[in-house]
């Protein structure tokens, strides 16, 4: 979801600012602030869902020998929670509109969007924008900002009074804790992050909301668009820290890459070596699920990594 805002809602902002003029029209109006909330949910409920798997890590009778999560059971937790993003966000594709502004000065007809339920809409579904239009900061404010954050920060406190307890029994110089630890602070950062760059909306929100009348439209448009490039910016950074603070992802990653170059031909050594090193990334614990067994099974040698 971070390289669909990237891909597409960041073009079309820039697009904006440089002509003045909305690309796709009254459809970019609609579907911006869509991604842009629901890339606020994604990570909301991704991070909830993170701090439960640790949880469960914790609190598991055996979790150094914990298995694999099927593939369906993630399948069906990321389709629960981009699906449930989504449909918080509906209200967004009724609440904005294009409008149009001419310069006294220039004359020039400027485009923007403004957060206007359109009049056309049955007066049930009118009534609902509206109220959604007057508590949109507050469930911004709770839902977006403070859910992740005291969520996270619950669940982190939890797992560490819980691994306080169980420290006898389990050393922690072992290669388990030392992933578990990795782990936990990929969860922190990713949180880190998230606050920092949402934190400057929630301000925007509240001057807004308390402050409007005395503000020009030139200010408002300005705070807008620093809210959309700290989400922007989010959206970049969030998979560069997944990239080096999750050593099994990063590490896939290169493999990935190192597959798109000349230099990774069938030589025997360098496959034995990468697959052993394929193999000692599977072993260790990625995000979503842990360590798998003790013994590996026996492996083939094959001609490149992938």
């Amino acid at each position: 979801w971070d390289f669909l805002i990237l891909f597409f809602c960041l073009p079309v902002v820039i697009f904006n600012e440089i002509t003045k003029k909305r690309l796709l029209g009254d459809m970019s109006c609609r579907i911006v602030p869509f991604m842009e909330v629901s890339s606020l949910g994604v990570t909301t409920f991704s991070l909830c869902a993170l701090g439960i798997d640790r949880f469960h890590a914790a609190t598991s009778p055996q979790a150094s020998t914990r298995p694999i999560e099927q593939c369906q059971s993630i399948i069906a937790k990321l389709a629960v929670i981009w699906v449930g993003s989504m449909t918080l966000s509906v209200p967004e594709l009724l609440l904005w509109q294009l409008a149009q502004d001419t310069s006294p000065v220039s004359g020039v007809v400027t485009e923007y969007c403004t957060m206007k339920p359109s009049a056309t809409l049955p007066e049930s579904i009118y009534s609902l924008v509206l109220t959604y239009q007057n508590a949109r900061m507050w469930w911004y404010f709770g839902c977006y900002f403070c859910l992740p954050i005291l969520f996270t920060v619950s669940c982190q406190l939890v797992t560490r009074r819980i691994r306080g307890t169980d420290k006898k029994c389990e050393s922690r110089g072992s290669k388990h804790g030392q992933c578990e630890g990795h782990l936990n602070c990929t969860i922190i950062a990713l949180t880190v992050i998230y606050g920092l760059c949402t934190t400057p909306e929630n301000v925007c929100n509240l001057v807004v909301a308390y402050m409007s009348p005395d503000l020009s439209k030139q200010t408002l448009d300005l705070l807008n668009l620093i809210n959309q490039f700290f989400l922007f910016f989010k959206c970049s950074v969030t998979p560069v820290l997944l990239l080096c603070l999750c050593r099994p992802l990063g590490q896939a990653f290169m493999d990935c890459c190192c597959c798109c170059c000349e230099g990774c031909g069938p030589d025997t050594t360098s496959s034995e070596s990468s697959a052993d090193s394929k193999l000692k990334t599977e072993m260790s614990s990625s995000i979503f699920f842990d360590k798998p067994r003790e013994t590996p099974p026996p492996l083939l040698a094959l001609g490149t990594p992938c």
